[in-house]
């Protein structure tokens, strides 16, 4: 995978303090703003990263990309993986994947009829621990509840308070809870059990944002509750209740290092699947591979579960009447 950057935020930071661990991941390009001329340089230095981009479709120009990452504000998703595609560059594009459905639809669509390959990273699905505890699943007999619980008090919180509304609570730049932090939760269940037969999000809302919500996922032979919380905080977890045992998860649904696993009237007994300490490394390595072998199949797997993520957002968003920028367009 030969790969430019687009961004060089606190998640392409992330990014580049463990890529290298990849030995099929070259760092050909990275761009931003040109007032961010002198942190390109320090990154460039540090990673090795071969050419720097003020623009855009400059590093879409280059030659020695195959693939773009885009690492920025959620609003500018579809915009620079829809430009990307039409410049033949597979992309990964940061979660949410786009602000709405139809966004998302689109860019399928073009991606399918390109032959390109877009992915949406979302490191859950790709966990060693994330997927063992899914062969866990059939121990629990017939699932009956589910609950997800990810409140992180936001960085960016306090000045939101003050009347500053930065990125992560705008709804022009579609910010808010349940597209930050929410979106984990979803992806963590769906990818568990599939679509829900219905979705009613819940949402305390303060000019225009959701800071925190409460979203109900009806799977008619099972309940679930996602909380996601940028307002406050909780100690995280995620259970699974069944019939015939559950499953704990101590932390966030984004991280998964384990799990415990319980029979009822028997002990838990820990159980992980850990390859790499950064949440991140699997999903690149899953990426590599897919794109380093055309493996569409794999891809287009993933780009499926990724729609029904989309599907529901869609759904919670009407249930809670939120209007992002891009909403205002449909």
């Amino acid at each position: 995978m030969k790969l430019g950057i687009a961004g060089a935020g606190n998640i392409v930071l992330d990014l580049l303090s463990f890529v290298q661990d990849i030995p099929g991941i070259r760092l050909e390009a990275i761009c931003s703003k040109p007032e961010h001329e002198d942190k390109l340089l320090a990154l460039q230095k540090k990673h090795g990263i071969s050419r720097i981009y003020h623009s855009y479709s400059g590093m879409l120009a280059d030659d020695g990309v195959d693939t773009v990452y885009i690492g920025l504000p959620n609003h500018l998703h579809y915009t620079y993986a829809k430009e990307a595609l039409l410049n033949g560059k597979h992309v990964i594009c940061e979660k949410p994947f786009t602000s709405n459905l139809e966004e998302f639809l689109e860019l399928e669509q073009l991606a399918l009829r390109s032959g390109l390959i877009l992915l949406e990273a979302i490191s859950n699905q790709y966990l060693g621990s994330y997927l063992l505890m899914k062969e866990y699943l059939p121990k629990l007999g017939t699932v009956k509840i589910v609950e997800c619980n990810y409140s992180q008090y936001s960085s960016r919180y306090d000045a939101f308070r003050a009347g500053e509304v930065l990125p992560a609570f705008n709804p022009g730049m579609s910010g808010g809870a349940l597209m930050d932090i929410n979106i984990y939760n979803i992806h963590f269940v769906v990818g568990c059990f599939g679509s829900p037969k219905k979705v009613q999000y819940s949402a305390n809302m303060d000019r225009g944002i959701d800071t925190s919500g409460v979203l109900l996922l009806d799977y008619g032979e099972f309940k679930c509750v996602c909380i996601g919380a940028k307002d406050s905080t909780a100690r995280n977890a995620v259970n699974i209740q069944g019939t015939d045992g559950y499953i704990h998860l101590s932390g966030s649904a984004n991280s998964v290092d384990g799990f415990e696993y319980a029979a009822n009237r028997q002990q838990p007994v820990k159980v992980s699947r850990k390859n790499h300490e950064h949440r991140m490394y699997d999903e690149f390595m899953a990426f590599e591979a897919m794109i380093q072998g055309n493996d569409r199949a794999s891809a287009n797997r993933m780009l499926e579960h990724s729609r029904r993520v989309m599907q529901v957002v869609e759904q919670a968003k009407l249930s809670a009447g939120l209007v992002f920028g891009s909403d205002q367009h449909k």
